[in-house]
């Protein structure tokens, strides 16, 4: 067998065996217990080199999904247990109440944010956040959709702290920390509220300026209310929910 490895191609290699035993380990196919196969066998199964299936091991090992005796091989523990901590805001819903929530978990960790952003912003990542502003403006003036600019705006917020923390966390939340996006998925992709876009636009300058004037009080305050606002919105549909389903006797 030929083996001509690049190292930059290495890399992808290695990804590629660690990914199929991965996956056969979380299927059950290899259950907890369970030797691998030998080295040989894997180099003939994939058709790389001893280096790339000991990196692919290497890395199982670091997922915690195998554990290598000396002098008996290469033995599964099973399937790393799910973080369920880590589905806070990734879980689909169908409640409003998920979303008030998880607006108010928001608060404790942005409202910060634009405070720190405000202090310790360099002036590439204040251009960013007013770019974003910018975006956001141009997206609605063009009748286009905002939730992308929205979301930047506030990792561009997050990225100014210079505490890679914060980013981390919006990082992990993604798009579906954007309540109207959230909200439009559970509701099958139409959206009952009124466009929110020229108050969220308004707003999002409020905090901007704040932090451009690097005032971290009144970019606290200013982020504060984006969010409550926001908490607002959706606590005055769960009341007009309430009433409608009263009226209707149900």
């Amino acid at each position: 067998m030929q083996q001509v490895e690049h190292r930059t191609s290495r890399r992808s290699f290695v990804s590629q065996v660690a990914d199929a035993l991965r996956g056969q380990i979380e299927a059950g196919f290899y259950a907890p217990g369970d030797k691998l196969p030998t080295e040989p066998a894997l180099i003939d199964r994939f058709g790389f080199s001893r280096t790339v299936v000991r990196e692919a091991i290497a890395a199982l090992r670091a997922d915690g999904l195998v554990e290598s005796r000396q002098g008996a091989g290469v033995f599964v523990l099973g399937p790393k247990p799910v973080d369920e901590g880590l589905k806070l805001f990734t879980d689909e819903t169908n409640k409003i109440s998920d979303i008030i929530e998880e607006l108010e978990l928001r608060i404790g960790i942005e409202v910060e944010a634009a405070g720190l952003a405000a202090a310790r912003s360099s002036p590439a990542q204040e251009a960013e956040i007013e770019a974003q502003v910018e975006r956001f403006a141009e997206l609605m003036a063009q009748g286009q959709p905002t939730d992308e600019a929205d979301f930047q705006f506030h990792m561009a917020i997050a990225t100014a702290t210079n505490n890679a923390r914060f980013k981390a966390f919006l990082e992990h939340v993604g798009r579906r920390m954007i309540p109207r996006v959230k909200f439009k998925t559970m509701m099958g992709g139409i959206d009952p509220l009124p466009n929110r876009d020229h108050p969220i636009l308004e707003e999002h300058r409020e905090i901007a300026d704040a932090i451009l004037a690097r005032d971290p009080e009144k970019a606290r305050e200013a982020m504060r209310r984006h969010l409550v606002t926001g908490i607002k919105r959706y606590r005055a549909l769960t009341v007009r929910r309430s009433t409608n389903q009263d009226n209707t006797g149900g």
